[in-house]
């Protein structure tokens, strides 16, 4: 299905990249609120956000303000002029949003992942004409990621937006959610003129790694970024350590170097060119390795020999590991490509045995 697709347009927001959206977590006081929004309007922000509804992984924690937040946006908006955005979950949500003159609303990871939930929002927003993102849903998995965009689509709105705010694993490492980049791309290539922010704040889930995440989705050419910013991050009452001060933030985007996303030189054609080459020998480089892998199945079937030698794969691995690591190149992505070459090599192999 093709999207039906309007920009987002603000008066008196800059079309330039990156489009920022900027604010605490969660409306905590009034007075935070207000704190918070005065600093980040007077260092150039133009969207504040803030989170009304705060449901916590496990009970017990803060779970945001409710309502009572509404009225602390409303008085951002008319003390600061900035624009409002807030996080909507179920029908009431986006009923009390647009009763209080919410400006921008986005649909979080959990919902995301919940097709009914969606469709609720969905058929709250018909006949409504406002901007909404969707965050992509807590597993790595783009179709359920545009299905949720589709619903919203199909309620009439069309001026939507992404955010990849990474995914959640069990095997915690640098980040709090792994961003898996190749999947906003991906959505970028299917939906081309879908605007894609990156919420770096929740991808890393530690100050530090807010401004090389900022960064590294520049350079991917995504569209802008959300990002967590408290007048005193570290008394937060949810999500303290991936949040920052205004100042900080403003220190991060002044360092942003915002790189040309469409216009190629003769110079960067050439090297093009020189990848296309490149990519046509790895091609040819594949079939013959694959023909070699037949003649093994060939031979394996012949002596009654099963496809999968554990002992033969894990030394591949290890060596190419290795080799890669000597060529200039991530250890891990040399194993996951010949991971995906074995899984094609087993396959081809298993049809021989079975014919």
């Amino acid at each position: 299905m093709e999207l039906n697709l309007q920009p987002i347009e603000l008066e008196g927001v800059s079309k330039e990249r990156p489009l920022i959206i900027a604010g605490p977590c969660s409306a905590e006081t009034e007075e935070q609120v207000i704190s918070t929004a005065t600093q980040l309007a007077n260092k150039g922000i133009k969207i504040f956000r803030a989170g009304i509804w705060k449901p916590r992984t496990k009970p017990g924690g803060f779970e945001g303000i409710g309502v009572d937040g509404l009225a602390w946006m409303k008085r951002v908006k008319q003390e600061t002029g900035m624009y409002v955005a807030t996080e909507v979950a179920t029908a009431k949500h986006v009923y009390e949003c647009l009763k209080a003159g919410i400006d921008i609303l986005w649909i979080g990871a959990r919902t995301t992942a919940n097709p009914f939930a969606v469709q609720e929002i969905a058929d709250a927003l018909k006949g409504v004409d406002i901007p909404v993102y969707v965050k992509n849903p807590v597993n790595p998995d783009l179709e359920l990621w545009i299905g949720a965009l589709e619903r919203i689509n199909n309620a009439g709105l069309k001026r939507l937006g992404a955010i990849h705010r990474g995914f959640s694993s069990y095997d915690k490492k640098i980040y709090r959610n792994l961003p898996q980049w190749h999947i906003p791309i991906e959505l970028r290539r299917r939906i081309p003129n879908l605007p894609i922010l990156c919420d770096p704040s929740h991808i890393g889930g530690k100050r530090e790694l807010i401004a090389p995440l900022c960064q590294q989705a520049m350079d991917l050419g995504l569209d802008g970024l959300i990002v967590e910013s408290h007048c005193n991050p570290d008394c937060a009452w949810s999500d303290a350590a991936q949040q920052i001060t205004p100042d900080v933030l403003d220190y991060i985007l002044n360092l942003l170097v915002i790189r040309k996303g469409h216009q190629s030189t003769e110079s960067l054609h050439e090297l093009r060119l020189q990848i296309d080459a490149c990519d046509n020998e790895l091609m040819e480089i594949l079939a013959k390795r694959m023909r070699v892998c037949r003649e093994i199945g060939t031979f394996k079937k012949e002596h009654n020999m099963t496809v999968l030698q554990t002992g033969r794969y894990n030394e591949i691995l290890d060596k190419r590991g290795a080799q890669g690591t000597l060529c200039g190149m991530d250890a891990d992505f040399v194993k996951q490509v010949f991971e995906a070459i074995h899984e094609e090599s087993v396959r081809q192999q298993l049809e021989i045995i079975n014919k």
